[in-house]
């Protein structure tokens, strides 16, 4: 199965405050055509224009945008010591640094919303799902 990725590292470069290395690009190539798996996965009749910008945003978080000082893309809350070395990072949209995942506005984007399930867990305990 050939995989069709929705941007090209052009695109992600375009996008990105530095320029990608020869290795970066390569990486990026490769989280491309992962995104697009996620993003078909997710919303495969989402319009293609919202996949290529999605799939951007995905990869842009993944490699970071090198102009963060030390704080972590994606990043919604941090603190720093001094000569105790420490330092403490709450990262948000559910993603991790590094990961590809679809946050909340790619999934708008996508037309999925911002529901995470349509039903609850609870809802199915015993077998068959309760009528309340």
């Amino acid at each position: 199965m050939t995989i069709l990725a929705y941007a090209t590292v052009d695109d992600v470069q375009a996008r990105i405050l530095r320029a990608l290395s020869e290795d970066e690009r390569n990486v990026c190539s490769a989280l491309l055509d992962d995104a697009a798996v996620r993003i078909d996965t997710a919303a495969a009749d989402a319009a293609d224009e919202a996949k290529k910008i999605v799939s951007c945003r995905m990869v842009v978080r993944a490699l970071g945008d090198g102009q963060s000082n030390g704080i972590p893309l994606g990043a919604t809350q941090g603190s720093m010591a001094g000569l105790g070395y420490s330092q403490s990072w709450t990262i948000g949209s559910g993603g991790a640094v590094g990961e590809l995942y679809l946050g909340r506005e790619d999934r708008r984007l996508l037309g999925l919303g911002n529901a995470i399930g349509s039903r609850s867990p609870i809802e199915n305990v015993g077998g068959a799902c309760c009528k309340w």
